[in-house]
């Protein structure tokens, strides 16, 4: 839904729970999303660019601290400036870098993240620290013009199943190549 809301895309998710997803779902609409959600579903049609936000990680209901790389790869091409703050874990910014190489502007103040965004990312080799960091590279690299190729994706592979070809099913240009 993330990759959807940065690019002008849309997408039906279905067999979920969406009361379960309220912080997320509130933040991609206040970034300007139209979102519809029904009992076991939803629908997400994003804008052709997204509007910046401010987000706080929190324990649940809050806004989970495991979806703040992925909010912040949004965050990277949104107009305006954001601000990222993250209360549960001291190091949960190891994306930034990888970001950064990629064009986005983010400056880190401790356990705050300043976003300025810019119009688009540049592709290029980046490598996932993590699970939820090789995610938000994932969205980034969708989001940006030319190739962006993503390693150390044993990461991503202990918690997304065959991501790849759930992402080519969405029309995502993705494969998954041998290093």
């Amino acid at each position: 839904m993330a990759a959807a809301a940065g690019t002008g895309g849309k997408v039906r998710v279905t067999k979920c729970r969406p009361e379960h997803l309220g912080a997320i779902l509130t933040k991609l609409a206040d970034m300007g999303a139209r979102i519809d959600c029904h009992r076991d579903s939803i629908y997400l049609e994003g804008p052709r660019r997204l509007k910046a936000v401010d987000c706080k990680t929190m324990p649940y209901p809050g806004f989970p601290t495991d979806m703040q790389p992925q909010l912040m790869a949004l965050m990277a091409v949104a107009e305006g400036t954001s601000i990222m703050v993250e209360t549960i874990f001291e190091n949960r910014f190891k994306h930034v870098r990888e970001l950064c190489r990629m064009g986005a502007d983010i400056k880190i103040e401790g356990r705050m993240a300043v976003i300025n965004g810019v119009p688009k990312l540049s592709g290029c080799p980046v490598e996932a620290s993590d699970l939820r960091a090789g995610a938000a590279l994932v969205i980034a690299g969708l989001m940006a013009q030319g190739i962006t190729q993503v390693s150390g994706i044993e990461h991503l592979d202990r918690g997304y199943e065959f991501l790849e070809n759930r992402l080519a099913s969405l029309g995502a240009k993705i494969k998954r190549v041998k290093e």
